[in-house]
């Protein structure tokens, strides 16, 4: 898989954070950047290095990006003696120049620099213009991603589409203009990206994955019928052979069943137990091709527990059994709880123990946390190197995001058959034969349960409730933390001022 083979460029060719640094500096990377773009060789480490983005430190996918997708949203909260990340999950956030959303900030904005070098430099190497036009496609697919992040947590990143100049000042980007530059990357990259790869290149971008994206670029700005037009390659067009819902649930998130018929784009990673350092520019030291998400995820006595889940969502699972009269089976899958076995704590296992030798009526007793990210199903500890796949864009997603599309266009009953197949395969009874004839509103709302059932913990719940315009002290009701949520300002998180400092043509969001 391409997660073994990833090659790192000089640090001097990707050391840069964006529009965060001395833009008065002279560029240090220019005499190597001159030099380097010579060969198909040097294309593929180009385009390597913008993937490793993905770990590059904390924060990005080995861990924060789960952070402000799960915690931040009514699904969980900061649980540990994080303090930093506990104010920041309860919207107190005072420092605006470090931490977790100024990092990530700057690393999206690395990763961007990394692909505006593919697409600027590649077109002019000698080489196979096959692959080429791949490679360009790869890095307009990320590039998309980056800016799609920065985009929904941000809302205004000024918009760098070619590689950084000293003197450069860019001005915010309004929202509009930032998801029209995702959609713009994504229609050219389409026409390039292969539908599939051989084994030794699993996780690179994909022609279905770029439409996936695409929709939900689309879908996020409640555009129905683009969402719904990109959505359809994969669910009724030509894309709909590549992809299937798998038999087992579990299968979308074990180390042994990666890059399946589910998984639209999964970012790779690996496990490496002579890693150093998660600074992927250092080539003095060995670099952390894993994710330490799980080590701050898994619960007490053996991870950190520096983020669990609201126990409310138990309640939504249970609403309803399986056609055979069992709890849905999602349940066990998505958290580690007292009742994950039905038998109780004594015969629910956590990292081979019960629940009950480890919490007995302790202060965890009623605990719940995240399980999707673990690796409670190979061994009995974590780490800081996981190499467990996350799985960014699911096939179940995509069916439930489709349907969303077709009942915001007025095409409810177009709209069942695709909840029906998610439903399906955790075991419980057609939406059709147990809630026809919703009306649009209804159908939404049932699609919001249909949502958190099958896609708790992955990291897309923000997005959701966004999208939705839920966003709101309502929610106090079910996370406390959302007592500390101001309309109009929560929504996004603030512009590092560090970079406004620099940068007189930046402006700080509302409310900061």
């Amino acid at each position: 898989m391409m997660k073994k083979y990833i090659v790192i460029l000089a640090a001097t060719f990707i050391a840069i954070s964006g529009c965060k640094r001395d833009f008065d500096a002279v560029n240090p990377n220019a005499p190597t950047i001159a030099s380097f773009w010579k060969t198909s060789q040097d294309a593929t480490k180009g385009i390597n290095a913008v993937y490793s983005t993905f770990y590059r430190t904390a924060s990005l996918y080995s861990r924060w990006m789960f952070y402000h997708g799960i915690l931040k949203s009514d699904e969980g909260f900061g649980s540990g003696g994080d303090g930093g990340l506990n104010n920041l999950m309860r919207f107190n956030q005072t420092n605006y120049n470090d931490g977790l959303t100024a990092q990530t900030w700057s690393t999206l904005y690395v990763g961007i620099f990394r692909a505006n070098q593919v697409i600027a430099n590649v077109p002019e190497i000698s080489m196979d213009e096959t692959t080429k036009r791949r490679i360009i496609a790869e890095a307009k697919f990320l590039r998309a991603l980056f800016y799609f992040n920065l985009t929904l947590y941000y809302g205004r990143p000024p918009l760098m589409l070619s590689p950084s100049q000293p003197k450069d000042v860019p001005e915010n980007a309004t929202t509009e203009q930032a998801y029209a530059q995702v959609a713009k990357d994504l229609n050219e990259a389409i026409a390039d990206l292969p539908v599939s790869y051989p084994a030794a290149d699993l996780g690179r971008a994909t022609k279905g994955a770029a439409y996936a994206l695409l929709g939900k670029t689309y879908l996020q700005q409640r555009m129905y019928q683009q969402a719904a037009d990109a959505f359809a390659y994969l669910v009724t067009g030509a894309g709909s052979s590549t992809y299937s819902l798998t038999a087992d649930y579990r299968d979308n998130f074990i180390i042994t069943r990666e890059n399946n018929s589910e998984s639209v784009f999964e970012i790779q990673f690996s496990e490496n137990q002579s890693e150093s350092t998660d600074d992927d520019v250092d080539e003095t030291r060995i670099n952390n091709t894993g994710t330490s998400i799980s080590q701050f995820f898994a619960p007490p006595g053996v991870g950190f527990s520096d983020g669990a889940a609201r126990r409310w969502l138990i309640d939504e699972f249970l609403q309803e059994k399986t056609v055979a009269g069992a709890q849905d089976p999602r349940l066990a899958v998505s958290f580690i709880f007292n009742n994950a076995d039905p038998a109780g704590p004594t015969a629910t296992m956590v990292y081979g123990q019960t629940f009950a030798s480890r919490y007995g009526n302790g202060p965890d007793a009623n605990g719940v946390w995240f399980r999707k990210l673990l690796n409670d199903h190979w061994k009995n500890q974590e780490g800081f190197r996981s190499p467990n796949n996350y799985r960014l864009i699911r096939y179940a997603d995509v069916l439930l995001m489709y349907a969303e599309c077709l009942n915001g266009l007025n095409r409810t009953a177009e709209a069942y058959p695709y909840v029906d197949r998610v439903r399906q395969r955790a075991g419980l009874a057609t939406l059709t034969a147990t809630k026809p004839g919703l009306s649009q509103t209804q159908f939404l709302t049932q699609l919001k349960h249909e949502r958190l059932t099958e896609l708790a913990g992955e990291g897309w719940r923000w997005a959701d409730l966004a999208r939705w315009g839920d966003l709101s002290p309502a929610l106090a009701s079910r996370d406390a933390d959302f007592t500390g949520f101001i309309v109009g300002k929560h929504e996004l998180y603030p512009i590092p001022q560090s970079d406004i400092d620099l940068n007189s043509n930046l402006t700080q969001n509302p409310k900061y």
